[in-house]
């Protein structure tokens, strides 16, 4: 018997996979479970049809991340942080201050956890942070770190 699985298996493959198992463990087993459906005709066009809008979806999120990409990259975030004696910066600036500048200044919303920083930035001048916004867009920002 033909089944379409509704939901990843271990032993048996991944959601949207159309597999063969027998009449007794698909009818007492996967069937119950609601782990798949029977490929009857129409439930074989409708996961074509989702598997086309998925794909329509990753597009368009992947053509918006390359567009958010190009826009940050003409952008420059100007940070501020406190200098302690001598000129030195008290601190450092996180991921959290300059998604929060980035809002501020640019309007644009960017998740803390999706910037990248090469290390700690702990002294005044510009650097280049990338932003992962896709798992295939990287985009870079430039970061400048002033005395407040």
């Amino acid at each position: 018997m033909k089944i379409i699985l509704l939901q990843d298996e271990k032993k048996l493959g991944k959601k949207g996979d159309i597999i063969e198992a027998s009449e007794g463990y698909a009818r007492n087993y996967i069937l119950p479970k609601k782990i798949g459906v029977e490929a009857t005709p129409k439930n074989l066009n409708d996961l074509k049809l989702h598997k086309a809008n998925d794909d329509k979806i990753a597009k368009e999120q992947l053509d918006a991340a390359k567009a958010l990409s190009a826009e940050l990259e003409t952008k420059q975030i100007v940070v501020k942080i406190k200098a302690g004696e001598g000129g030195k910066a008290f601190g450092s600036v996180s991921s959290k201050e300059i998604a929060v500048a980035c809002k501020e200044q640019h309007n644009i919303e960017i998740d803390k956890k999706k910037l990248v920083l090469p290390e700690a930035l702990k002294n005044f001048g510009s650097y280049e942070v990338a932003v992962k916004l896709h798992p295939q867009v990287t985009g870079k920002v430039t970061v400048k770190v002033v005395e407040a």
